[in-house]
C-alpha cells in the first residue's frame, strides 16, 4: 500500500489497474512511466526531420529540372578570364529580331546565347585580336569597307580569319554590331558567312569571320584593278543559286522572316571555289510572319539596291530583299554598277536601263557583260533576264518568292543549256504557281 501511494505524482492518465500494476520496486516503476513522453516527442521530431528533409529535396530537385530547361546563358569563355575591364554597353533600343534576347554584357563583353554555330563563336579580348593580326599591320588589310578596316589574321588555333575592326563609334553602330552578333551566331546556314567570334574589350568592337580568299563579288565584277580572269558565266549562274539559296533561307526558314536589308555584290563574298556567302547582317531586321508581311522603319541601305516602296515609304518586307536581289543578277548579266553617272544620259541608273530590254531577245544579248565574250547559253540568258526582270518589278506584290527563284535557277546551275536562242514558250517559270504572286500587268 505504501509503493501505491508513492505514485500520486502520475497523471491520472498514466494510472493503471491494480492488477497490471508491476512488481518491480518504487524506483523502477518511476523510470518506465518517465520514459513515455519523451519517446512520444522523439518520434514526433523524426518525423517532422523526415518531412522537412523530403520537401527539401523535392524542392531541391524541381528547381535544378527548371533551371535546366530555361537556362540561355552559356558558360563563361575561358578568354574571360583574361579580361579585366569592366566596360558595359550603353543602353540602347531594344531590337526586334526571330531570337529570345540581344547578346548579355559580362566583364566587357558579349556573350550570346548557347545556340552555336558549326564551330562555336568565341569571346576573344583585344589583346588576341591584336596577336592574330600581327599588330594590326598595314601588310594584312584586305578590305576597307564604310564600317572599318578588315585584317586577315589567324586565330590561336590556327584558324585563318578575316577580323573586321569597327571603327564608327554611335548608338546605331553599336546596335548594327549587337544585330550582327546575333544572327550570326545563331543562324546556321552554308550559304551564309560564318562568325567565328567577336571582341567587345571596352570600346574595341571586332569581328571575326571565316576567310573568304576571293574576296566580294563587287571586285570580281567591277574592280577596274582586279588581275583575275572574269567570271565566266556557269560561275556566275552559280553565285546566282547561292545568293538565292541564302536569302530563301532568311525568308523562309528562320524563325521568323530575316530582312537582310543591305543585299549587294559588295556583301556577297566568294570562298576557294567561288561559291558564295552573304555576309553583313548590321542592317538587318525581323520581318512580319504574314505573307507579304511589312515592317515601318529607317531608310538605310545602299542607293541603286534599295526597293522603291521602301525608299520612298520607309515600309519594308521581304520583298525588299528581292528587289536587290534581281539588282544583283543585272550585275551578274551585265557586268555595270547600279548607278553609274559616267554612262551616257538614260544609262545613269542600271534598273531604268534594263528594265524594257529585258523582255527583248535581240536587246537582252546586246546587254550582256563584254567581258563573257559570248561564252554563254543564250537559252540561259532569257531565263536569267526574265527572273531580273520580274525582281525588279516596281510593285512589291509582282516580285516573286526566293523560293521560286531558287527553283527556277537549279535547273540552270545542274544542267547548262545549249548555246542556241529558243523561244520564248520555253521559258517557263515557276512563279506564276505562287498564290502570292500576280502575273505583271499588259
Amino acid at each position: 500500500m505504501e509503493v501505491n501511494n508513492s505514485t500520486t505524482a502520475v497523471p491520472s492518465a498514466a494510472i493503471m489497474p491494480p492488477t497490471l500494476l508491476p512488481t518491480t520496486n518504487q524506483t523502477t516503476h518511476k523510470h518506465s512511466h518517465s520514459n513515455f513522453p519523451s519517446k512520444t516527442i522523439l518520434i514526433t521530431i523524426t518525423l517532422l526531420t523526415s518531412l522537412t528533409l523530403f520537401f527539401a529535396i523535392f524542392l531541391i530537385a524541381f528547381m535544378l529540372r527548371r533551371l535546366k530547361s530555361t537556362n540561355t546563358t552559356p558558360p563563361p569563355s575561358k578568354h574571360n578570364n583574361n579580361t579585366t575591364t569592366n566596360t558595359t554597353f550603353p543602353s540602347l533600343p531594344s531590337t526586334t529580331l526571330p531570337f529570345t534576347s540581344s547578346p548579355e554584357v559580362k566583364g566587357g563583353c558579349l556573350h550570346p546565347t548557347p545556340t552555336p554555330k558549326f564551330r562555336g563563336v568565341q569571346v576573344l579580348t583585344f589583346k588576341e585580336i591584336e596577336v592574330a593580326t600581327g599588330g594590326m599591320r598595314d601588310g594584312n588589310v584586305i578590305g576597307n569597307g564604310d564600317s572599318g578596316l578588315v585584317y586577315k589574321g589567324i586565330l590561336s588555333d590556327g584558324t585563318l580569319a578575316a577580323i573586321k575592326l569597327l571603327q564608327r563609334e554611335g548608338k546605331q553602330e553599336e546596335r548594327a554590331f549587337r544585330i550582327e552578333v546575333d544572327i550570326l551566331s545563331r543562324l546556321q546556314c552554308p550559304y551564309l558567312v560564318e562568325l567565328l567570334g567577336y571582341c567587345a574589350d571596352q570600346k574595341h568592337r571586332v569581328l571575326v569571320f571565316e576567310y573568304m580568299p576571293n574576296g566580294t563579288l563587287y571586285h570580281h565584277l567591277h574592280s577596274l584593278n582586279n588581275q583575275s580572269q572574269p567570271l565566266d558565266w556557269w560561275t556566275r549562274m552559280r553565285i546566282a543559286l547561292d545568293c538565292a539559296k541564302a536569302l530563301e533561307f532568311l525568308h523562309e526558314h528562320a524563325a521568323f522572316p530575316v530582312i537582310h536589308r543591305d543585299f549587294k555584290t559588295a556583301n556577297v563574298l566568294l570562298d576557294q571555289n567561288f561559291r558564295a556567302k552573304v555576309s553583313h547582317f548590321g542592317l538587318a531586321k525581323t520581318g512580319s510572319d504574314k505573307i507579304n508581311g511589312q515592317i515601318s522603319t529607317r531608310v538605310l541601305g545602299t542607293t541603286g539596291y534599295l526597293a522603291p516602296e521602301y525608299a520612298s515609304t520607309g515600309k519594308l518586307t521581304t520583298k525588299s530583299d528581292v528587289y536587290s536581289y534581281g539588282v544583283v543578277l543585272l550585275e551578274l548579266l551585265t557586268g555595270r554598277v547600279p548607278v553609274d553617272i559616267k554612262r551616257p544620259p538614260g544609262e545613269h541608273v542600271l534598273v531604268s536601263w534594263a528594265l524594257p530590254r529585258l523582255t527583248n531577245r535581240e536587246k537582252v544579248v546586246e546587254m550582256v557583260d563584254p567581258a563573257l565574250r559570248g561564252q554563254y547559253s543564250k537559252k540561259d540568258l532569257i531565263q536569267i533576264a526574265a527572273i531580273a526582270a520580274m525582281c525588279i518589278q516596281t510593285e512589291a506584290d509582282y516580285r516573286p518568292l526566293m523560293t521560286d527563284i531558287v527553283q527556277s535557277l537549279i535547273p540552270l546551275v545542274r544542267n547548262p543549256s545549249s548555246s542556241s536562242v529558243t523561244s520564248s514558250s520555253s521559258t517557263s517559270l515557276r512563279f506564276h504557281k505562287s498564290p502570292t504572286h500576280r502575273s505583271c500587268p499588259p
